[in-house]
């Protein structure tokens, strides 16, 4: 069943005219006919199920027949990803909305090769938000990630914002399994945790003095095994490892 993305509310009534990028999508590449049946996302968590009611050169209108309202995934994980070079951020993206990321913050490090002006910066995020919208619609994903503009490694550890566990990824001595970092927070508070934030470094990694910054807030090194992984690599490793420890 096709798959298209309307904004957050407006799936709730017994008719939704699609936007006019969704419905030429529909009309022109999937030639969509009165009767064909579709889905609507509003990356809120709602899911409404119906069929083309009509379709002109305009709009195409969505008759909704069922709707389905999801809950948020048991754990809200922030990926803190440190910006790499080339397009590998919009496949970081994408594979972080299909795993089921909830954020997903941009980082500038030591280390980090592209540094995008602020026009560059605001053209990208827009490229990485509808990066987004795609994988939601792809894999049916009813929540789609906060996507943030890139931030300085200093300036979002500055903001002393609050999660039940924080990981980076590193092979760094010292690093424990993920799996030993769950285990030890939920014997201590008797539950799993429901916020957490992984952090993933540039080529290169993050820098020692960046590592123990870090670990001085309460991040925790975690290793993700012995051998040496692309970014964009690690971050897949790491959300898909995270997700799934505290899912149990």
């Amino acid at each position: 069943m096709h798959r298209f993305h309307v904004p957050p509310g407006t799936a709730n009534g017994a008719e939704v005219t699609l936007s006019p990028e969704e419905s030429h999508h529909a009309l022109r590449v999937l030639r969509l006919a009165p009767g064909d049946a579709v889905t609507l996302l509003d990356g809120a968590g709602v899911e409404a199920r119906g069929s083309v009611l009509a379709a002109d050169k305009r709009a195409v209108r969505i008759a909704v027949r069922e709707r389905i309202v999801h809950s948020p995934l048991p754990c809200a994980v922030t990926l803190l990803q440190a910006l790499p070079k080339g397009r590998l951020m919009d496949s970081i993206v994408e594979k972080a909305t299909e795993l089921g990321a909830a954020r997903i913050v941009p980082l500038l490090t030591e280390h980090t090769i592209s540094r995008p002006d602020e026009d560059h910066a605001a053209s990208k995020l827009e490229k990485w938000r509808t990066t987004a919208l795609e994988a939601v619609k792809q894999c049916g994903n009813p929540w789609l990630p906060r996507i943030e503009a890139p931030v300085s490694f200093a300036d979002f550890l500055r903001r002393k914002e609050h999660f039940d566990l924080a990981l980076v990824a590193s092979l760094h001595p010292g690093a424990r399994p993920m799996r030993t970092v769950f285990a030890e927070f939920q014997a201590r508070e008797n539950r799993r945790p429901t916020t957490v934030a992984v952090w993933v470094g540039p080529e290169g990694d993050f820098t020692p003095q960046e590592i123990a910054a870090l670990v001085s807030s309460g991040v925790h090194p975690i290793t993700l095994g012995p051998l040496v992984l692309r970014c964009d690599t690690a971050a897949v490793a790491v959300l898909a490892r995270a997700l799934g420890e505290a899912a149990g």
